[in-house]
C-alpha cells in the first residue's frame, strides 16, 4: 500500500477550481452577504479582506505546503514530515471536524436538494396567485415539510450523501476535478443571471446600499472580529480540507497564488450572491437577517412575485446545491484520504465506511423527528451541538496550531524551498513577509478568535 501511485490534479485551473469548491459553501449564499450588510457595507468588505491578509491566507499556505510537501492526507502529513506526536493532533481534529461538520451540513444539503425537487415539480407556483399572507404560509408549511417530516429529510440526507460519496469514489481526477471544474463556472453563470434579474427589480438600489455603501462608523471592536472569525472559517481551514486537497496539487502550483485567488473569488461569489438576493428582499420588505430562513422561506416567496420567478428560483436553489456539493466533496475527502492511507482501505471501501458513518449518526441525531432529535447536551441539540464543537473549538485550535507548527517547528529552509517550487520562483521577500505574519500576527488573532468562541472574551 505505501508504493500505491497518488493521484494530483490535472493542471493549475484544476487545482483552482476544487480548492474554491471546497472554500464555497451555504454560508456564501446568506451569511456573508448579510454580515457584509449589517455590519459596514464596503467598509466591511475591506476589513474583512484585512483579516484575510492577517489570518485567512497565512493558515491556508501553511495547510498548502503542510499538504503538497508531504503527499499525505491530514494525519500522514505531520508523520511525514517526522513531528512529535502531539502534532498528529491536529490531523485528527480535522477527519473529527469533518466528520462532525458533515453530520449535520448533510442534512441541511439535504433540505437544498428538495428545494431544487420542489421547484422543478412547481410546487411553489401557486404562490403567485395567493396573498402575501397566504403564500408566507404556503413557505412556512413547504419549510416544515422539509425539515420536520417524518420521512423527506431522511431521504434527502441519504440523496445527497450517496451523489457525493458516487464523487468521491471516481477519484481526485474523475471525481472531484471534473465536477467542481463543470460546476464552480456553472454557479458563477447562474448567480450572474439571478444578480442581473434582481437588479431590475425596485429594491435595487436600497439592496445595493444596503451590501456596498461603506459606512466606516459601524466598525467597531465586535464588527472586526465578526470579519476576523469569518476570514477563517469561511476559508475551510483548520479542518484538514486544505492540507488534503494540497496533497494533490501539482509541483508548479504558485501557493501564493493559489491562496489569493481562492480568497478573491470566495469573496466576489459571496458578493454576486448579495446582489442576487438582497435587491429581492428590499423589494418585498422582507427582513435581511433572516439567516437560513432567508433562503428557505423569503426566497421563495419573493421569487414567486416576479415574471419567470419559478425559473429564476429554481435556478437560484440548483447554484446552492452546487455550492453545499463541492464543499461536501472536500469534507468527505479529509476522512476518505486518512482511511485509505493510514488504514490501507481501498478508495471504495473508505467512501462506504465515512458514508456509513455520516449517515447513521447524522439520521438517528440532527433532525427533529430522528431516535435522538431532541436530546438536549449543555443546552444544545445534537445539530447545533456538532456544529459548536467543530466551528467553535476544534477548527481555531487546530488553525492555531498549524500556525504555530508551521512558524515556529517545521524546518525554515524546506518551507522556502517548498513555497518557492523549489528555486523556480523568486518569492523570497513574499516567503519572509508570510513567515513574520504567520509567527507574530495570526497566532495573536487567532487565540482572540477561539476565545470570543466560547464565551470568555466578548468585544
Amino acid at each position: 500500500m505505501e508504493n500505491r501511485k497518488r493521484e494530483t490534479f490535472s493542471s493549475g485551473i484544476a487545482v483552482f477550481f476544487a480548492t474554491l469548491g471546497s472554500a464555497v459553501g451555504l454560508g456564501n449564499i446568506w451569511k456573508f452577504p448579510y454580515l457584509t450588510g449589517a455590519n459596514g457595507g464596503g467598509a466591511f468588505v475591506f476589513t474583512y479582506l484585512i483579516c484575510i491578509l492577517l489570518v485567512g491566507m497565512p493558515v491556508m499556505i501553511s495547510e498548502f505546503y503542510i499538504g503538497r510537501k508531504t503527499r499525505k492526507n491530514a494525519v500522514g502529513a505531520f508523520k511525514e514530515l517526522k513531528a512529535k506526536p502531539f502534532w498528529k493532533s491536529i490531523g485528527f481534529m480535522g477527519v473529527i471536524s469533518s466528520f462532525l461538520i458533515m453530520f449535520f451540513y448533510s442534512s441541511v444539503a439535504g433540505w437544498v436538494y428538495s428545494y431544487v425537487f420542489k421547484t422543478l415539480k412547481g410546487d411553489f407556483a401557486v404562490l403567485a396567485s395567493q396573498s402575501m399572507e397566504q403564500a408566507a404560509a404556503t413557505v412556512s408549511q413547504q419549510f416544515d415539510a422539509a425539515v420536520g417530516g417524518p420521512v423527506s429529510p431522511f431521504v434527502w440526507q441519504v440523496i445527497v450523501m450517496a451523489v457525493v460519496s458516487i464523487i468521491i469514489i471516481a477519484g481526485v481526477r474523475k471525481g472531484i476535478e471534473r465536477i467542481t471544474k463543470t460546476l464552480l463556472p456553472l454557479l458563477f453563470v447562474l448567480i450572474i443571471i439571478c444578480g442581473i434579474r434582481a437588479l431590475t427589480l425596485d429594491g435595487a438600489v436600497p439592496g445595493l446600499k444596503f451590501l456596498f455603501q461603506p459606512d466606516f462608523s459601524k466598525l467597531s471592536p465586535s464588527v472586526i472580529l465578526a470579519a476576523l472569525g469569518l476570514a477563517f472559517f469561511k476559508l475551510s481551514l483548520g479542518m484538514g480540507t486544505m492540507i488534503t486537497y494540497s496533497s494533490y496539487f501539482t509541483e508548479e502550483d504558485n501557493l501564493f497564488v493559489t491562496s489569493a485567488k481562492v480568497a478573491i473569488s470566495d469573496t466576489i461569489v459571496s458578493l454576486l450572491a448579495g446582489i442576487a438576493i438582497f435587491p429581492v428582499v428590499f423589494t418585498f420588505g422582507m427582513e435581511p437577517a433572516a439567516g437560513t430562513g432567508l433562503l428557505f422561506k423569503t426566497i421563495p416567496l419573493v421569487f414567486s412575485k416576479i415574471p419567470f420567478g419559478n425559473l429564476l428560483l429554481t435556478a437560484f436553489f440548483f447554484l446552492t446545491s452546487i455550492a453545499a456539493t463541492t464543499a461536501m466533496l472536500s469534507l468527505l475527502e479529509v476522512p476518505v484520504a486518512y482511511f485509505i492511507e493510514e488504514k490501507e482501505m481501498s478508495r471504495n471501501k473508505a467512501v462506504l465506511l465515512t458514508s456509513g458513518i455520516i449517515l447513521l449518526i447524522g439520521i438517528l441525531t440532527v433532525h427533529p423527528k430522528s431516535i435522538f432529535g431532541n436530546v438536549v447536551i449543555a443546552g444544545k441539540g445534537f445539530f447545533d451541538l456538532f456544529d459548536f464543537i467543530s466551528s467553535n473549538i476544534l477548527m481555531p485550535i487546530g488553525g492555531l496550531l498549524i500556525s504555530i507548527f508551521v512558524g515556529y517547528i517545521a524546518n525554515r529552509e524546506d518551507t522556502e524551498n517548498e513555497l518557492s517550487n523549489h528555486g523556480t520562483l523568486n518569492n523570497r521577500g513574499m516567503t519572509k513577509t508570510y513567515l513574520n505574519i504567520l509567527r507574530y500576527v495570526t497566532p495573536a488573532l487567532l487565540i482572540i478568535v477561539f476565545l470570543n468562541c466560547i464565551g470568555i472574551i466578548k468585544l
